[in-house]
């Protein structure tokens, strides 16, 4: 009976352990990924030297900040190899977590090159590709392909941008990003994504007003997207530590009955 109890105890604690080990598998693997769209423009803007291939990931608002970040880069990743993988690092860790911060998503760092993706966001991948719906076909519920054409028809619409003109890669990004999360099933993200959101103010006066009344409304709904990823850490952990203390109180009983 003691036999099988520590064996139960163990197994518990092997449970645990494979809940760690694997759960970064569940997280995000598209733009928070090395081979993701947004960080092979941070590539090429590093590359370039030209950053507005990296700014049309992030807000207007958040352009100090990501400029801050590509000088830095620069000023570096020429004086050695290993600087240089630092400072592409650093600046790409800083792109996507910015990013990630606009679309109301938690980040929980950039994912290295081979990280498995979601075979229906590479499918959509590949349609931007191709230029068309092929990859996706039987993937997306037939009712939903009208929707999601009209997506796919606006993004591609848009690809064909000048990269010095920003507000026009922006423009694109967005209907990217709407294709791609309605394509993955994930409509309320897809329609509440806005990469810029200034755009609106710029032709409508009373956008500001309205932009933000609707964030002291939504203000407690928009807080769950970005601490939801990290809910089944917390349930991880939670479950590990039960477990490592019953073992250890279990461990303490078999020492009093011998």
């Amino acid at each position: 009976m003691k036999k099988r109890g520590k064996s139960k105890i163990v197994g518990m604690l092997l449970v645990a352990m494979a809940i760690f080990l694997t759960m970064p598998l569940f997280a995000s693997a598209h733009c928070d990924t090395m081979d993701g769209p947004t960080a092979a423009d941070g590539l090429k803007a590093l590359e370039t030297g030209n950053i507005n291939h990296a700014l049309i990931w992030v807000t207007e608002t958040d352009e100090p900040e990501i400029t801050e970040a590509f000088e830095n880069a620069l000023k570096v990743r020429n004086m050695s190899p290993e600087a240089q993988e630092l400072a592409d690092r650093y600046f790409l860790e800083n792109l996507v977590r910015i990013h990630r911060a606009g679309e109301g998503a938690a980040y929980t760092g950039l994912k290295p090159s081979g990280t498995p993706i979601d075979e229906i966001v590479l499918a959509a991948d590949e349609s931007i590709l191709v230029g068309n719906l092929s990859p996706l076909e039987g993937m997306v519920p037939t009712e939903k392909m009208p929707e999601l054409t009209e997506r796919f028809e606006k993004a591609m619409s848009l690809k064909n941008y000048d990269v010095n003109d920003v507000a026009a890669g922006r423009a694109y990004v967005e209907a990217y990003v709407q294709f791609f999360h309605f394509a993955e099933g994930d409509e309320a993200h897809a329609d509440a994504h806005a990469t810029d959101p200034h755009a609106a103010e710029a032709t409508d006066p009373h956008a500001a007003e309205q932009a933000s009344a609707t964030k002291v409304v939504d203000a407690p709904t928009e807080a769950i997207p970005a601490s939801f990823p990290l809910l089944p850490w917390v349930l991880a952990g939670v479950f590990a530590f039960s477990t490592v203390l019953l073992f250890i109180v279990h461990l303490k009983k078999g020492h009093r009955h011998q």
